[in-house]
């Protein structure tokens, strides 16, 4: 922990999708992480950092703007963790090398203000869309990452687009309720955690649900991505705060 900040102050986003497409929001990004280099503490990065992640040699200049942006975080003695979602589970070791950063498997426990706090990007709990489900365990097998990955660059970007392209048509006829999270998967990856808080992205929805569970409160906050909401949900003394990054920007 960093010795000239009085409090630990704990920031949280997901689904920024950066890209070299969205040079707004690489934009964004830089300045959000040389803020938070003065304002955090530490960061978590909750799934799809990137628009889509192809291998930790991939080279592409946006992507080295954004590793060369978390390098700095974490230089600065902020601790920066990432989970994978499902844009970017490609990311590895060698990013891990070049930023600093921490991978976290897709349930994280920590304690966040005294509350035993349950992290993951949020796919997961989409247990009512079965052919996304089969999907993810299909590319999230070691063994056929390992032979993607070992295949030309040029090759892995064709297949990215195209399964991107996919993806998006199976978005656009699947029901909403399909993609939002299951609140049985939910209470059950909770209570098997000894959760009663837990933070997710992935759904675009951002949005804090309380319920209760066997007469205590439980808490669900799902953090809103950097297409249009530009979110990071700020930890420190009081409430979890959801700011705007312009918001966190001006702030002292």
């Amino acid at each position: 922990m960093r010795t000239d900040a009085p409090a630990l102050t704990t920031l949280f986003v997901s689904d920024l999708h950066l890209c070299a497409e969205r040079a707004d929001k690489l934009k964004l990004f830089e300045q959000f992480a040389e803020h938070a280099r003065r304002r955090a503490d530490e960061i978590y990065i909750l799934g799809d950092l990137f628009e889509v992640w192809i291998g930790d040699d991939s080279g592409a200049p946006a992507h080295r703007r954004v590793v060369d942006a978390i390098a700095a975080l974490s230089r600065s003695g902020v601790r920066v963790s990432i989970t994978r979602g499902n844009r970017d589970f490609l990311l590895g070791q060698k990013f891990c090398n070049e930023t600093g950063a921490t991978l976290l498997d897709d349930f994280t426990t920590i304690t966040l203000q005294g509350q035993q706090t349950l992290l993951t990007h949020g796919d997961v709990l989409c247990t009512a869309d079965t052919k996304y489900q089969k999907f993810r365990r299909v590319v999230r097998n070691p063994v056929l990452q390992a032979v993607f990955l070992a295949s030309p660059l040029s090759w892995r970007s064709r297949i990215a687009q195209h399964t991107q392209s996919g993806t998006q048509a199976s978005m656009a006829v699947k029901a909403p309720e399909i993609m939002d999270v299951e609140q049985e998967t939910v209470v059950a990856a909770m209570h098997r955690y000894g959760c009663s808080q837990l933070i997710h992205g992935h759904t675009h929805r951002p949005d804090t649900h309380e319920f209760e569970h066997q007469g205590e409160v439980w808490r669900r906050i799902v953090l809103g991505d950097w297409y249009e909401q530009d979110e990071v949900l700020v930890c420190r003394d009081a409430e979890p705060r959801s700011l705007r990054i312009d918001e966190f920007l001006s702030s002292a």
